[in-house]
């Protein structure tokens, strides 16, 4: 079990992290945007990481104060939760 979760966890924080890359790309060239509730939606299913570090990397939004102190905050709940689903 503890190999799926960590696989799961790889994948969708992937996905997270190109999700941010690729708003950022659209945003730039005025196309259609990935809805920010998309966004919360992929951090709320453990990839809040995944975006937040895409947030940095892209800098991409970062004024956005949901996103500049909510994403550490999921984050860290994230990893708590994880930890203790992994009894660790």
């Amino acid at each position: 079990m503890i190999t799926y979760v960590l696989i799961y966890l790889a994948v969708v924080n992937i996905f997270a992290y190109f999700l941010m890359g690729i708003d950022k790309k659209r945003a730039i060239k005025h196309q259609y945007r990935i809805s920010e509730r998309t966004l919360w939606i992929t951090a709320i299913l453990f990839g809040a990481f995944g975006l937040f570090i895409g947030m940095q990397k892209f800098r991409h939004k970062t004024k956005h104060a949901s996103f500049k102190y909510g994403l550490p905050l999921l984050t860290l709940l994230d990893a708590g939760i994880v930890l203790y689903i992994l009894n660790v």
